[in-house]
């Protein structure tokens, strides 16, 4: 149903995205490169984080990297720590390992690194599910900050 509705999402914005679906979970980076067949450097992670005022935050960042949450608190402007698995379906609609970079209201900041690739792959609404898209999209739907938040 989630797969769906972001679908829809992308349609409505005039977005195109190729969705791939597996019989096993691709919960993780290593999990969606070794079944796609690609480059882990190709994977985006899009992580929930929660500021001091209990606001939720996406970032999104290469999937051989990790979130350098002290970047990200400045660039937010507050302290900023990962959410709990409750509070990215609560936050983002998505559990831990199904959350897309788009198809939500949430604040997104992206690591600037992204940009340089043509499409990136990322959460597709499911765990069985990945999507693959431009980067400008991205940007351009959740009018994303771009920055240096990777390590």
């Amino acid at each position: 149903m989630k797969v769906e509705k972001l679908k829809k999402f992308l349609k409505s914005k005039g977005i195109e995205a190729d969705f791939h679906e597996f019989s096993d979970p691709t919960i993780s980076v290593e999990d969606s490169s070794e079944q796609l067949g690609v480059e882990p450097d190709k994977i985006v992670k899009s992580l929930v984080f929660i500021d001091q005022d209990g606001n939720p935050i996406l970032a999104i960042v290469p999937g051989t990297k990790r979130v350098d949450e002290e970047e990200l608190s400045k660039v937010h402007g507050s302290e900023v720590r990962i959410a709990k698995a409750r509070e990215v379906e609560e936050f983002s609609g998505y559990k831990i390992g199904e959350v897309p970079p788009i198809g939500h209201d949430l604040k997104t900041v992206m690591d600037r690194e992204i940009l340089n690739s043509e499409k990136v792959i990322a959460g597709g609404g499911s765990t069985h599910t990945l999507m693959e898209l431009e980067p400008k999209d991205i940007v351009e739907v959740t009018d994303a900050v771009l920055a240096e938040i990777s390590a």
